[in-house]
C-alpha cells in the first residue's frame, strides 16, 4: 500500500512536467530560443567552407609553381614569392576561437590577401611565355584555379552573410533576451573585411 501511494504521488507531478514541457518548448522556440544556437553553426558551417577553398587553392599551388618553373626558372623571385606566402598562409592555426578574437581573424584575412597577390603576379609572368600558355598541364591548372577563386568569393560571401544574421541575433529582439539570461557566453563572430578592388573575383588571364 505504502509503495502504491508514493507512485500515484509521483506520477502527477511526472503528468505534469511533461505538460509544462509541452507548453514551455513550442513558446521557447517561437521566442526565439533556438535562434542564437542556429545562427552560430550555420555561420560555422560557412566559415568551414570558406577554409575548405582556401585549402583547395593551397594545394593547387605546388603544381603550379613548378609546371612555370619549368618554363620560366628565370623567374625566380615571383616563384620564391609564391612559395613563402603559401606556406605562411598554410601555417597560421586556425580554431574555433579565431571567428572571435579580431586579431587572428585579421592575420589569416592578410595572410591569405597576401597570397592572392603573389599569385596574381605570378599570373602576369606568364604572359611573357607563349610556350607555358599552351601547356596542357598549365591549361588544366588554369581551369582549377580559375575555378577555385570563384568558390572562394562565393564562399566568402555566404560566411559574411551568415555571420549578419548571427551577430544580429545577438543584438536585436526578441534574441538578445536570450544572449542575456542562457546564452551569455555567444560573442559576434569577425567578418572579411573587402577593400573596393578586392570586390571582384579576380581575374586569372593567359
Amino acid at each position: 500500500m505504502q509503495k502504491m501511494a508514493s507512485l500515484t504521488g509521483f506520477l502527477p507531478r511526472n503528468v505534469f512536467s511533461v505538460l509544462a514541457l509541452v507548453v514551455l518548448v513550442p513558446l521557447l522556440s517561437a521566442c526565439g530560443f533556438n535562434t542564437i544556437p542556429t545562427n552560430e553553426e550555420q555561420a560555422k558551417a560557412a566559415w568551414s567552407e570558406v577554409l575548405n577553398q582556401y585549402q583547395r587553392r593551397a594545394d593547387l599551388i605546388p603544381n603550379l609553381v613548378e609546371t612555370v618553373k619549368g618554363y620560366a626558372a628565370q623567374e625566380k623571385d615571383v616563384l620564391t614569392s609564391v612559395v613563402e606566402a603559401r606556406a605562411k598562409a598554410t601555417s597560421v592555426q586556425v580554431t574555433p576561437d579565431t571567428l572571435k578574437d579580431p586579431n587572428a581573424f585579421k592575420a589569416f584575412q592578410d595572410n591569405q590577401a597576401n597570397l592572392t597577390g603573389a599569385l596574381s603576379r605570378l599570373l602576369a609572368v606568364v604572359e611573357n611565355y607563349p610556350d607555358l600558355k599552351s601547356n596542357q598541364n598549365f591549361l588544366a591548372l588554369q581551369s582549377q584555379l580559375e575555378g577555385t577563386e570563384n568558390r572562394i568569393a562565393v564562399a566568402r560571401r555566404d560566411y559574411i552573410e551568415a555571420v549578419r544574421v548571427y551577430n544580429t541575433s545577438l543584438r536585436t529582439m526578441p534574441t538578445i533576451i536570450w544572449t542575456w539570461i542562457w546564452y551569455t557566453s555567444s560573442e559576434p563572430f569577425q567578418t572579411f573585411t573587402i577593400d573596393d578592388s578586392a570586390k571582384q573575383t579576380p581575374q586569372v588571364k593567359f
